[in-house]
Formats: C-alpha cells, structure tokens, sequence
C-alpha cells in the first residue's frame, strides 16, 4: 500500500484564496471569514513592515489546510486555523500551529493568544499540548450561536525555543477548525478542524 502524499505547508496567496474559501465555507458555514476579511490579512502579510503570516498546506495541488497569525507590539494571535475534515487526526493541525509558532518567535512576540470555542475540547487539547495556558472567557464570542469562547495564552519566554510536541500514538487527538480574533470580527471559531 502507499502512504498518501504529504502536505507542504507554504505562504498563502492570492492565488490559493478561491480553495482557502472553499474550505472555509465548508469548516466554518455559519460564521465563514468573507473574501474581503482574507483578503485584507493577505495584504499586511508581505514587505518590511508584515503583521501577519498565512500558510496553507498543499497536497498534490490541493489546499487541505491554513493557518493564519497576526503580530503587533510583542503580541501575536492565531487568527484561524483549518484542517479539511479527511485531514482531521493526522498531525497537520499540529503542523500548522508549530508553523504559526515559529512566526511568532520570528516577530518576537513575548506571547502568543487565542479563542477557542468552550465546547471544543478537543482544540483546547490540542492547544494546552502546545503550552497553552486558560486565561479567561468571553461571553456569547462566536456569533450567531452565542457560544462563549475560552481565551488561551501562551508565554513564549517561558519556552524560549523550544519546539511544540509532535503528533504521537496515543497523544491527545487534535481538532478541526480552529480560530483566533478574525479581523476586524470580534472573533470566529475554533470548533473542529485544527488537525
């Protein structure tokens, strides 16, 4: 049998944003990111003075993941991150944290903040894996449904280079879609799709 092809995660551009609607459409259908919201990250995410840092991983040509991350003033927030569903479980969402990480130590962010949904569990496994740590609630966050959503914060300081866990046998499963503020949204979701 062969093992399936693995996905390369690369910058995200203007070119993959028809694919990266579509799976976002697909992970996140009542509070999907409008092409205008993705496109408005995408243009502070190049030149001297870049905030943000999208990725997609790329399978064969097709976009089975993204990941975004914004920075400013030592702070850093994972924005969104999307894992196609027959993706879920295999490490990517892992993959795709790891690489927000990575940008976050490279805009030397001090800490790196996220919202993630209080009942996806399966998320807030994932992200305390990665060193993440709760630090409050925001009521009714993730709109239409009303669901609160569960901040995290992780101190880079504290873990001055060191590299999140991989994937292993047995380890928490990882989630599906996971997301940050948005911009300019108040928020979106972290509900399924992270892995």
């Amino acid at each position: 049998m062969s093992e399936p092809p693995s996905a390369v995660l690369r910058e995200m551009r203007w070119w993959d944003m028809d694919a990266v609607l579509e799976l976002e459409d697909e992970l996140f259908p009542e509070d999907a990111w409008s092409p205008g919201m993705f496109w408005s990250e995408l243009a502070h995410a190049r030149g001297p003075y870049a905030t943000r840092r999208y990725v997609v991983a790329d399978e064969g040509g097709r976009i089975v993941g993204y990941a975004g991350l914004a920075a400013v003033g030592g702070v850093a927030d994972v924005q969104t991150i999307g894992v196609a569903r027959d993706h879920w479980g295999g490490g990517l969402g892992a993959r795709l944290l790891t690489e927000l990480l990575r940008h976050a130590t490279a805009f030397e962010s001090s800490e790196v903040l996220l919202e993630v949904r209080v009942d996806n569990t399966r998320a807030q496994r994932l992200y305390t894996r990665f060193g993440f740590e709760p630090i409050g609630f925001r009521k009714g966050y993730y709109q239409p449904g009303n669901v609160d959503a569960l901040v995290m914060r992780r101190d880079m300081k504290e873990t001055p280079g060191e590299t999140p866990p991989a994937a292993e046998p047995g380890a928490a499963p990882e989630t599906g879609p996971g997301r940050g503020t948005g911009p300019g949204t108040g928020g979106t979701d972290t509900d399924g799709s992270a892995g």
